[in-house]
């Protein structure tokens, strides 16, 4: 849940929050004070007085505002008419551009708080500088009334000044047409949420027994999940918290049904994160499941190998290793250099954190019973304000879960990684020996949003590797490369069908060399998904390649169900947004199908009532149910079995009982009519 990282953080930066307190002399207000906007009007400038100190980290000056760290400057935005009619027809840009001038390393930042009190910011790009600084921050449809925009001191060594400039422009809403009714044989998705705990007179199947020791099977609790599969059994596990559930799905009654049981390894206690990670058949593994539970600077890590009967403790980690945000994964060793001993088992498992200025790996060669060294992967380097390339390379903040590919190549996902000119773009660590070594690689067309979700990576069986992630305009974004990070396609924009704005939580699985499935959470509402006023509604999207990333077919796999109303909180700590903590995760069964473990943040009377939201509740609006999308019609991501509609031999829904499989791109066969919408 990375609760670590807001505590280590403030306990270390505390004495810093009001540790400059500038004498009054020195305490100046912004020039004027006040002022108003409209479309009208033209831009609106002022100066703010320099503030200094700073709180490096987002722990809420902004909203109390401080003399000395905080200056603010009240604007009374004007619309033509009053919000609620207005953005029926038109919509609004607030954008206001903050410069500054620093002699030393400097970091102030821009919020805006709108008159319900909702805080929008900090501004982008949000960095560290020496000389000119700027930020530009942009609110979509603010809302009429005074607004409280304010310059903070997020690191300043010495009181700064700032200069605003904004403007409001007003345009008509466009108008987005509903995309088409998906053809038949056009990948469909079941979702399967878990039931409730066993009490009273429920029994299973209806209800989940939880595990020895516990009152709860934690499906209420169930934000950040991973999810694995057992090729052998065909069992799936879905874990979250300190409880890995696992799921029996039945094929031979249609719709397939699902027998949930709570599966909770007993060396999984507290957990500062959950990771749950399957070694499946797809590159050779045995089907060995890892519960991980981050515990400091270690985890506690346990595996089992019959499908969560009985559990293995562990070492848990190399050291060193990092305080936070760990993920587990494994694969094929690369050809060179092998471990000096050989062992039982087949693949490398890898245990991958970070820590605040950089991030390890480490390596088990026994099946994660111990690890060797942690390896940085990449660091985290300031010098003058400028972050520098350091050997292996420049990433911050989160990365995302370790994968492997067939030829023993390590990837590590990041989302704000610096580039040779020092741009910030998403990228990946990558190793090729094991884990010993490794650089950074970035996306040349991406840029990085902040704050940001974890990016996704993955490699067919032709070790094509596909990254997805979101880019700094908050589309759904997926490139693919042939050499291992060196080079990349042009970035495709998964969202258009379904015209989406704003994305969150990319997830990348891969099959066959030319197929991959790229999930996320999009919304087709623009504007700041941060803020506790947004107001858009979100859905499960997967979108499929079939030709190594050329053309994409993306699908709603949650249309008639929400997965969140609102906010989705990126930025750590408590936030009544941060319901689905910071990742969903994707898998594939051995016959392709596609399994994607997501929270569902709407549930109950959520589902259909728009006034509900994360930031103000009900609790219906705040949930992270533990919910499985399964993969039901439409081809999976292993050739071989097309035509068996993913191994069942069966009709599928979107074929109305037909055989069909296909895209829009390639087109749509099978059985006769396949081609034909349904009635």
């Amino acid at each position: 849940m990375n609760q670590s990282r807001p505590n280590v953080l403030r306990s270390a930066l505390t004495g810093l929050v009001f540790s400059l307190v500038f004498l009054a002399a020195l305490v100046y207000a912004a020039m004027p004070t006040s002022g108003s906007i409209s479309s009208s009007s033209g831009p609106v400038s002022w100066d703010f007085a320099a503030v200094g100190g700073g709180t490096v980290v987002n722990v809420g000056v902004q909203d109390i505002c401080p003399p000395g760290i905080c200056d603010n400057y009240d604007l009374n935005v004007v619309l033509p008419a009053p919000a609620a009619s207005f953005y029926r027809t038109m919509t609004a840009k607030l954008t206001i551009q903050y410069t500054w001038t620093s002699t030393l390393p400097t970091d102030l930042d821009v919020y805006a708080i709108s008159p319900n009190g909702a805080d929008h910011g900090p501004g982008s790009p949000d960095v560290t500088s020496t000389g000119p600084g700027e930020e530009v921050l942009t609110v979509t449809d603010p809302i009429d009334g005074v607004w409280h925009i304010r310059s903070v001191a997020s690191q300043a060594p010495m009181p700064t000044t700032a200069h605003a400039v904004v403007t409001l422009t007003i345009a008509p809403r466009p108008t987005t047409p509903p995309p088409p009714p998906p053809s038949p044989g056009v990948p469909a998705f079941a979702n399967y949420p878990a039931p409730p705990d066993c009490s009273g007179t429920q029994q299973p199947p209806s209800c989940i027994q939880p595990a020895l020791g516990s009152t709860s099977a934690g499906e209420h609790g169930a934000g950040e999940p991973s999810i694995g599969v057992n090729w052998n059994t065909g069992k799936v596990f879905i874990g979250a918290g300190n409880h890995t559930l696992r799921v029996t799905f039945n094929d031979a009654v249609k719709p397939a049904s699902a027998f949930w049981e709570d599966k909770r390894s007993p060396f999984a206690r507290l957990s500062l994160d959950p990771i749950l990670f399957t070694d499946d058949s797809q590159f050779g593994g045995p089907n060995r499941t890892f519960s991980s539970q981050l515990n400091g600077a270690t985890s506690e890590l346990s595996f089992t190998d019959d499908d969560g009967n009985t559990w293995f403790p562990t070492q848990g980690s190399g050291q060193p290793a990092g305080v936070d945000h760990q993920t587990l994964g494994g694969g094929p060793y690369a050809p060179a250099p092998l471990p000096l001993a050989q062992t039982s088992y087949p693949h490398a498992i890898y245990y991958c954190s970070q820590d605040i200025a950089t991030a390890f790996c480490s390596r088990s060669d026994d099946g994660g019973f111990t690890f060797g060294p942690g390896m940085p992967i990449y660091t985290f380097t300031t010098h003058n304000g400028v972050d520098l390339p350091v050997a292996p390379g420049t990433c911050g903040g989160l990365h995302g879960h370790v994968r492997v590919s067939p030829d023993g190549t390590v990837y590590v996902p990041n989302e704000n990684c610096s580039d040779a000119n020092g741009v910030s773009r998403p990228g990946v660590a990558v190793s090729t020996d094991n884990g010993w070594s490794w650089v950074v690689r970035t996306v040349p067309d991406g840029k990085s949003i902040s704050p940001g979700s974890d990016p996704s990576v993955a490699a067919g069986a032709d070790n094509t590797v596909y990254f997805g992630y979101v880019n700094a305009d908050g589309h759904p974004k997926i490139a693919v490369s042939h050499d291992r990070g060196l080079h990349w396609s042009k970035s495709e924009d998964a969202g258009t069908p379904f015209g989406i704005q704003n994305a969150e939580f990319a997830e990348v699985i891969a099959g066959d060399g030319n197929r991959a499935a790229f999930a996320f959470l999009g919304t087709q509402t623009a504007g700041d998904t941060q803020s506790a006023d947004f107001t858009g509604v979100w859905h499960l999207y997967v979108s499929f390649t079939y030709d190594g990333g050329r053309t994409w077919t993306t699908a709603d796999a949650t249309p008639a169900d929400p997965v969140q109303r609102g906010c989705i909180w990126n930025q750590g700590g408590s936030n009544p947004c941060r319901n689905l903590l910071d990742f969903n995760d994707i898998t594939v069964d051995k016959f392709g199908r596609v399994l994607v473990g997501y929270a569902d943040g709407c549930t109950g009377t959520c589902v259909n009532d728009p006034t509900q939201n994360a930031t103000t509740g009900p609790a219906s609006a705040q949930d992270a149910l533990a919910t499985i999308a399964r993969q039901v019609g439409g081809r999976g991501l292993f050739a071989a079995f097309d035509g068996t509609q993913l191994g069942t031999q069966s009709g599928d829904d979107e074929g109305g009982g037909k055989v069909c499989e296909g895209d829009a791109a390639s087109g749509v066969s099978g059985d006769p009519d396949c081609d034909k919408p349904e009635d």
